[in-house]
Protein backbone atom coordinates (compact mmCIF):
# COMPACT_ATOMS: atom_id res chain seq x y z
CA UNK A 1 0.00 0.00 0.00
CA UNK A 2 2.99 2.55 0.73
CA UNK A 3 4.17 2.01 -2.97
CA UNK A 4 1.17 2.70 -4.42
CA UNK A 5 0.73 5.58 -2.11
CA UNK A 6 4.47 6.72 -3.21
CA UNK A 7 3.55 6.00 -6.86
CA UNK A 8 0.20 8.48 -6.39
CA UNK A 9 2.11 11.25 -4.96
CA UNK A 10 5.09 10.92 -7.63
CA UNK A 11 2.32 10.87 -10.61
CA UNK A 12 1.14 14.05 -9.33
CA UNK A 13 4.40 15.79 -8.95
CA UNK A 14 5.39 14.44 -12.36
CA UNK A 15 1.92 16.03 -14.07
CA UNK A 16 1.89 19.18 -12.14
CA UNK A 17 5.73 19.83 -13.24
CA UNK A 18 4.79 18.95 -16.86
CA UNK A 19 1.92 21.07 -16.61
CA UNK A 20 3.47 24.00 -14.94
CA UNK A 21 6.80 24.05 -17.30
CA UNK A 22 5.22 22.96 -20.28
CA UNK A 23 5.18 25.83 -22.34
CA UNK A 24 8.35 26.88 -21.75
CA UNK A 25 10.08 23.30 -21.85
CA UNK A 26 8.12 23.46 -25.34
CA UNK A 27 9.94 26.46 -26.38
CA UNK A 28 13.44 25.70 -24.99
CA UNK A 29 13.01 22.06 -27.03
CA UNK A 30 11.96 23.86 -30.17
CA UNK A 31 14.73 26.95 -29.95
CA UNK A 32 17.61 24.34 -29.17
CA UNK A 33 16.36 22.04 -32.11
CA UNK A 34 17.14 25.11 -34.62
CA UNK A 35 19.85 26.02 -32.76
CA UNK A 36 21.63 23.04 -32.93
CA UNK A 37 22.06 24.17 -36.88
CA UNK A 38 22.79 27.61 -35.89
CA UNK A 39 26.16 27.65 -37.52
CA UNK A 40 24.66 26.43 -40.85
CA UNK A 41 21.41 28.21 -40.62
CA UNK A 42 23.24 31.62 -40.62
CA UNK A 43 25.59 30.75 -42.94
CA UNK A 44 22.79 30.05 -44.77
CA UNK A 45 20.03 33.10 -43.95
CA UNK A 46 22.91 35.56 -44.31
CA UNK A 47 24.97 33.77 -47.48
CA UNK A 48 25.15 36.80 -49.82
CA UNK A 49 25.99 39.22 -46.72
CA UNK A 50 28.80 36.79 -45.21
CA UNK A 51 30.87 35.63 -47.98
CA UNK A 52 33.69 38.16 -48.77
CA UNK A 53 35.82 38.13 -52.01
CA UNK A 54 39.70 37.74 -50.90
CA UNK A 55 41.56 40.96 -51.99
CA UNK A 56 45.26 39.62 -51.58
CA UNK A 57 46.73 39.40 -48.15
CA UNK A 58 44.78 40.38 -45.30
CA UNK A 59 46.68 42.89 -43.35
CA UNK A 60 46.63 42.81 -39.14
CA UNK A 61 43.01 42.46 -39.94
CA UNK A 62 41.95 41.31 -36.00
CA UNK A 63 43.87 44.56 -35.35
CA UNK A 64 41.78 46.38 -38.04
CA UNK A 65 38.70 44.50 -36.06
CA UNK A 66 39.63 45.30 -32.86
CA UNK A 67 40.50 49.20 -33.57
CA UNK A 68 37.11 49.79 -35.26
CA UNK A 69 34.88 47.93 -32.08
CA UNK A 70 36.83 49.90 -29.52
CA UNK A 71 35.87 53.09 -31.37
CA UNK A 72 32.40 52.20 -31.69
CA UNK A 73 32.10 50.83 -28.21
CA UNK A 74 34.10 52.47 -25.36
CA UNK A 75 33.06 50.85 -22.70
CA UNK A 76 33.03 46.97 -22.88
CA UNK A 77 33.60 44.14 -21.56
CA UNK A 78 35.53 42.31 -23.66
CA UNK A 79 35.56 40.90 -27.28
CA UNK A 80 35.12 37.28 -28.87
CA UNK A 81 36.21 36.60 -32.21
CA UNK A 82 33.57 33.67 -32.78
CA UNK A 83 34.99 31.92 -36.26
CA UNK A 84 39.00 32.20 -35.41
CA UNK A 85 38.94 28.70 -38.21
CA UNK A 86 37.24 30.87 -40.96
CA UNK A 87 37.92 30.28 -45.27
CA UNK A 88 39.47 32.79 -46.51
CA UNK A 89 36.06 33.58 -48.44
CA UNK A 90 34.17 34.01 -44.88
CA UNK A 91 33.20 37.24 -42.82
CA UNK A 92 34.88 37.70 -39.37
CA UNK A 93 32.36 36.79 -36.95
CA UNK A 94 32.76 39.18 -33.17
CA UNK A 95 30.05 38.83 -30.19
CA UNK A 96 30.56 41.92 -27.75
CA UNK A 97 30.13 41.86 -23.97
CA UNK A 98 28.77 45.34 -22.68
CA UNK A 99 26.25 46.55 -19.99
CA UNK A 100 23.69 48.61 -20.58
CA UNK A 101 23.15 48.92 -16.36
CA UNK A 102 19.88 46.73 -16.83
CA UNK A 103 19.26 43.55 -14.94
CA UNK A 104 16.54 42.62 -17.21
CA UNK A 105 18.43 42.63 -20.63
CA UNK A 106 21.31 40.59 -21.52
CA UNK A 107 23.97 42.23 -22.71
CA UNK A 108 25.29 40.96 -26.38
CA UNK A 109 25.92 42.25 -29.70
CA UNK A 110 27.43 40.76 -33.03
CA UNK A 111 29.33 42.42 -35.66
CA UNK A 112 30.77 40.88 -39.00
CA UNK A 113 33.51 42.39 -40.80
CA UNK A 114 35.08 41.90 -43.98
CA UNK A 115 38.54 41.05 -42.73
CA UNK A 116 39.98 42.41 -46.45
CA UNK A 117 38.31 45.63 -46.29
CA UNK A 118 37.21 46.35 -43.03
CA UNK A 119 33.86 47.09 -43.97
CA UNK A 120 31.09 45.90 -41.03
CA UNK A 121 28.91 43.77 -42.82
CA UNK A 122 26.16 43.45 -39.92
CA UNK A 123 26.18 44.30 -36.33
CA UNK A 124 23.44 45.08 -33.76
CA UNK A 125 22.83 43.77 -30.29
CA UNK A 126 21.17 40.01 -30.01
CA UNK A 127 18.33 40.84 -28.31
CA UNK A 128 16.93 42.51 -31.83
CA UNK A 129 17.15 40.36 -34.98
CA UNK A 130 18.70 43.37 -36.91
CA UNK A 131 22.26 41.22 -36.51
CA UNK A 132 20.71 37.43 -36.95
CA UNK A 133 17.89 35.75 -35.93
CA UNK A 134 19.98 33.39 -35.12
CA UNK A 135 21.82 35.34 -32.67
CA UNK A 136 18.35 36.45 -31.00
CA UNK A 137 17.21 33.36 -30.68
CA UNK A 138 20.27 31.99 -29.25
CA UNK A 139 19.83 34.63 -26.47
CA UNK A 140 15.83 33.43 -26.11
CA UNK A 141 17.37 30.19 -24.96
CA UNK A 142 19.50 30.68 -22.56
CA UNK A 143 17.42 34.10 -21.21
CA UNK A 144 14.21 33.95 -22.21
CA UNK A 145 15.55 37.87 -23.28
CA UNK A 146 15.39 38.60 -19.56
CA UNK A 147 18.70 39.29 -18.39
CA UNK A 148 20.17 37.62 -15.75
CA UNK A 149 16.77 36.77 -13.87
CA UNK A 150 16.07 34.75 -17.06
CA UNK A 151 18.97 32.79 -16.99
CA UNK A 152 17.88 31.36 -13.88
CA UNK A 153 14.65 30.71 -14.80
CA UNK A 154 15.76 28.80 -17.71
CA UNK A 155 18.10 26.89 -15.26
CA UNK A 156 15.02 26.34 -12.67
CA UNK A 157 13.43 24.58 -16.10
CA UNK A 158 15.97 22.43 -16.78
CA UNK A 159 15.38 21.50 -13.16
CA UNK A 160 12.08 20.64 -13.44
CA UNK A 161 12.34 18.37 -16.24
CA UNK A 162 15.16 16.50 -14.88
CA UNK A 163 12.84 15.66 -11.98
CA UNK A 164 9.78 15.26 -14.21
CA UNK A 165 12.29 12.64 -15.88
CA UNK A 166 12.88 10.93 -12.57
CA UNK A 167 9.40 11.00 -11.18
CA UNK A 168 8.66 9.83 -14.67
CA UNK A 169 11.31 6.75 -14.53
CA UNK A 170 9.42 5.77 -11.19
CA UNK A 171 5.63 6.06 -12.01
CA UNK A 172 6.15 4.07 -15.55
CA UNK A 173 9.36 1.95 -14.32
CA UNK A 174 7.16 -1.28 -15.52
CA UNK A 175 6.73 0.01 -19.49
CA UNK A 176 10.39 0.66 -19.68
CA UNK A 177 12.07 -2.29 -20.72
CA UNK A 178 8.76 -3.28 -22.49
CA UNK A 179 9.16 -0.09 -24.48
CA UNK A 180 12.69 -0.42 -24.86
CA UNK A 181 12.02 -3.95 -26.40
CA UNK A 182 9.57 -3.19 -29.02
CA UNK A 183 6.57 -4.51 -27.07
CA UNK A 184 4.55 -1.64 -26.73
CA UNK A 185 3.01 -0.37 -29.54
CA UNK A 186 0.92 2.90 -30.31
CA UNK A 187 -3.13 2.03 -29.89
CA UNK A 188 -4.77 4.55 -32.40
CA UNK A 189 -8.23 3.51 -31.28
CA UNK A 190 -8.85 7.26 -30.08
CA UNK A 191 -6.80 10.41 -28.94
CA UNK A 192 -6.65 8.82 -25.53
CA UNK A 193 -5.35 5.58 -26.21
CA UNK A 194 -2.24 7.72 -28.61
CA UNK A 195 -1.85 10.36 -26.26
CA UNK A 196 -1.32 7.73 -23.52
CA UNK A 197 0.93 5.36 -25.92
CA UNK A 198 3.04 8.37 -27.14
CA UNK A 199 3.47 9.66 -23.55
CA UNK A 200 5.62 6.23 -22.76
CA UNK A 201 7.57 5.46 -26.07
CA UNK A 202 8.53 8.77 -26.70
CA UNK A 203 9.45 9.54 -22.81
CA UNK A 204 11.37 6.13 -22.22
CA UNK A 205 13.35 6.70 -25.65
CA UNK A 206 14.32 10.40 -25.43
CA UNK A 207 15.05 9.83 -21.36
CA UNK A 208 18.48 9.24 -21.41
CA UNK A 209 19.25 12.28 -24.22
CA UNK A 210 16.95 14.34 -22.66
CA UNK A 211 18.12 14.29 -18.81
CA UNK A 212 21.94 14.82 -20.32
CA UNK A 213 20.88 17.67 -22.57
CA UNK A 214 18.76 19.39 -19.30
CA UNK A 215 21.08 18.80 -16.63
CA UNK A 216 24.01 20.97 -19.07
CA UNK A 217 21.83 23.59 -19.77
CA UNK A 218 21.42 23.74 -16.16
CA UNK A 219 24.60 23.22 -15.19
CA UNK A 220 25.59 25.91 -17.36
CA UNK A 221 23.35 28.68 -16.05
CA UNK A 222 24.44 28.19 -12.82
CA UNK A 223 26.05 31.17 -12.58
CA UNK A 224 22.84 33.12 -12.74
CA UNK A 225 22.26 32.28 -9.30
CA UNK A 226 25.34 34.23 -8.00
CA UNK A 227 25.36 37.40 -6.38
CA UNK A 228 28.20 38.72 -8.17
CA UNK A 229 26.67 37.86 -11.63
CA UNK A 230 23.48 39.83 -10.35
CA UNK A 231 25.73 42.92 -8.82
CA UNK A 232 27.67 43.26 -12.01
CA UNK A 233 24.79 43.75 -14.65
CA UNK A 234 24.15 47.19 -12.49
CA UNK A 235 27.76 48.41 -12.64
CA UNK A 236 28.50 50.42 -15.22
CA UNK A 237 31.68 49.35 -17.75
CA UNK A 238 34.63 51.09 -17.27
CA UNK A 239 36.32 52.37 -20.27
CA UNK A 240 38.49 50.15 -22.40
CA UNK A 241 41.71 49.33 -21.67
CA UNK A 242 43.07 49.13 -25.10
CA UNK A 243 45.51 46.07 -25.98
CA UNK A 244 49.21 47.28 -26.07
CA UNK A 245 50.28 44.25 -28.28
CA UNK A 246 48.50 43.69 -31.34
CA UNK A 247 45.93 40.88 -31.42
CA UNK A 248 47.30 39.30 -34.81
CA UNK A 249 50.43 39.20 -32.82
CA UNK A 250 49.30 37.72 -29.86
CA UNK A 251 47.51 35.32 -32.06
CA UNK A 252 50.31 33.98 -33.77
CA UNK A 253 52.65 33.90 -30.36
CA UNK A 254 50.05 31.69 -28.66
CA UNK A 255 49.82 29.07 -31.91
CA UNK A 256 53.31 29.05 -31.57
CA UNK A 257 53.37 28.32 -28.01
CA UNK A 258 50.76 25.34 -28.33
CA UNK A 259 51.77 23.48 -31.55
CA UNK A 260 48.67 21.66 -32.94
CA UNK A 261 46.26 24.11 -31.49
CA UNK A 262 43.21 24.44 -33.82
CA UNK A 263 41.83 28.03 -32.61
CA UNK A 264 37.71 28.03 -32.42
CA UNK A 265 37.72 30.72 -29.99
CA UNK A 266 39.72 34.05 -29.06
CA UNK A 267 39.14 36.16 -26.69
CA UNK A 268 40.07 39.90 -26.89
CA UNK A 269 40.06 41.93 -23.78
CA UNK A 270 38.87 45.55 -23.12
CA UNK A 271 39.48 45.41 -18.93
CA UNK A 272 42.59 45.37 -17.37
CA UNK A 273 41.60 42.75 -15.42
CA UNK A 274 41.01 40.00 -18.15
CA UNK A 275 43.23 38.44 -20.80
CA UNK A 276 43.94 37.29 -23.66
CA UNK A 277 42.62 33.72 -24.69
CA UNK A 278 42.96 31.18 -27.24
CA UNK A 279 41.04 28.21 -27.29
CA UNK A 280 40.63 25.61 -29.14
CA UNK A 281 41.11 21.68 -30.06
CA UNK A 282 44.22 20.04 -30.87
CA UNK A 283 44.77 17.72 -33.78
CA UNK A 284 42.30 14.18 -33.82
CA UNK A 285 40.69 14.91 -30.18
CA UNK A 286 37.21 14.08 -30.09
CA UNK A 287 34.80 17.33 -29.95
CA UNK A 288 33.16 15.78 -26.90
CA UNK A 289 35.82 16.54 -24.66
CA UNK A 290 35.03 20.36 -25.47
CA UNK A 291 37.31 23.27 -26.65
CA UNK A 292 39.42 23.32 -23.22
CA UNK A 293 42.94 23.81 -24.80
CA UNK A 294 44.08 27.23 -24.16
CA UNK A 295 46.85 29.81 -23.98
CA UNK A 296 46.11 32.85 -21.93
CA UNK A 297 48.59 36.18 -22.67
CA UNK A 298 49.29 38.95 -21.04
CA UNK A 299 48.07 41.17 -23.28
CA UNK A 300 50.27 44.47 -22.19
CA UNK A 301 53.59 42.76 -22.08
CA UNK A 302 52.75 39.81 -24.57
CA UNK A 303 54.16 37.60 -21.61
CA UNK A 304 52.23 34.18 -21.66
CA UNK A 305 50.81 33.55 -18.46
CA UNK A 306 49.29 29.44 -18.97
CA UNK A 307 49.29 27.32 -21.12
CA UNK A 308 46.00 24.58 -20.47
CA UNK A 309 46.27 21.48 -22.43
CA UNK A 310 42.87 19.12 -22.08
CA UNK A 311 45.05 16.39 -21.40
CA UNK A 312 46.53 17.29 -18.09
CA UNK A 313 43.31 19.21 -16.67
CA UNK A 314 41.92 17.01 -13.97
CA UNK A 315 39.25 14.70 -14.29
CA UNK A 316 36.48 16.71 -12.90
CA UNK A 317 37.14 19.99 -15.33
CA UNK A 318 37.45 17.86 -17.77
CA UNK A 319 34.16 16.12 -17.50
CA UNK A 320 32.73 19.59 -16.74
CA UNK A 321 34.53 20.30 -20.28
CA UNK A 322 31.88 18.21 -22.01
CA UNK A 323 29.01 19.37 -20.71
CA UNK A 324 28.66 22.05 -23.42
CA UNK A 325 29.35 19.97 -26.34
CA UNK A 326 26.58 17.36 -24.80
CA UNK A 327 24.12 20.18 -24.96
CA UNK A 328 24.50 20.91 -28.47
CA UNK A 329 25.42 17.96 -30.05
CA UNK A 330 28.58 19.65 -31.96
CA UNK A 331 30.53 16.54 -31.32
CA UNK A 332 29.75 13.46 -33.97
CA UNK A 333 28.75 15.11 -37.13
CA UNK A 334 25.07 15.47 -39.07
CA UNK A 335 24.22 12.24 -37.30
CA UNK A 336 24.64 13.44 -34.22
CA UNK A 337 22.50 16.65 -34.63
CA UNK A 338 19.96 15.03 -36.55
CA UNK A 339 19.24 12.97 -33.64
CA UNK A 340 19.70 16.30 -31.31
CA UNK A 341 16.92 18.11 -33.33
CA UNK A 342 14.58 15.03 -32.76
CA UNK A 343 15.30 14.92 -28.84
CA UNK A 344 14.86 18.28 -28.81
CA UNK A 345 11.23 18.28 -30.35
CA UNK A 346 10.90 16.14 -27.47
CA UNK A 347 9.79 17.90 -24.34
CA UNK A 348 7.39 20.23 -26.14
CA UNK A 349 5.62 16.59 -27.60
CA UNK A 350 5.59 15.09 -23.83
CA UNK A 351 4.26 18.41 -22.53
CA UNK A 352 0.80 18.07 -25.26
CA UNK A 353 0.64 14.09 -24.51
CA UNK A 354 1.07 15.02 -20.75
CA UNK A 355 -1.66 17.64 -20.78
CA UNK A 356 -3.95 15.27 -22.40
CA UNK A 357 -3.48 12.96 -19.46
CA UNK A 358 -4.34 14.89 -17.22
CA UNK A 359 -6.97 16.25 -18.53
CA UNK A 360 -8.64 13.00 -19.23
CA UNK A 361 -7.61 11.85 -15.36
CA UNK A 362 -9.35 15.16 -14.50
CA UNK A 363 -12.58 14.63 -15.91
CA UNK A 364 -12.78 11.01 -15.04
CA UNK A 365 -12.22 12.60 -11.00
CA UNK A 366 -15.55 14.72 -11.85
CA UNK A 367 -17.39 12.07 -13.13
CA UNK A 368 -16.25 9.35 -10.30
CA UNK A 369 -15.43 11.71 -7.53
CA UNK A 370 -14.96 8.69 -5.13
CA UNK A 371 -12.02 6.44 -6.75
CA UNK A 372 -10.18 3.04 -5.82
CA UNK A 373 -6.26 2.72 -6.92
CA UNK A 374 -4.57 5.54 -9.15
CA UNK A 375 -5.79 5.65 -13.00
CA UNK A 376 -4.04 3.07 -15.11
CA UNK A 377 -2.40 4.88 -17.98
Amino acid sequence: MGKVKLTRRLFKVHSWLGLISGLFLLVLGLSGSILVFRHELDTWANRELLQVTPQGTRSSPLQQCYDTITRRYPNLDGIAWLNPDASPTEAYNFRLYFNDTRLFTYDLALISFDPYTGAILREGPSADFTPSFIEWLLQFHFSFQLGIPGAALTAVFGLTMLVSLLTGVVVYRKMIWRVLTFRVKINRKNWRTISSDLHRVVGVWSLLLNAVIFFTGFWMNLFAFQAKSWRSETIPTKPNTLLSVSPDRLLQQALLAFPGLDPTYVYLPTQPTRTFEVRGYTKNQWKGWGNGNSVKINQQTGEIIFIHRLSEKPLGERIEGTFFPLHVGNYGGWPVKILYVIVGLTPGLLSVTGFLLWWRNKRKTVKLPISGPITRQ
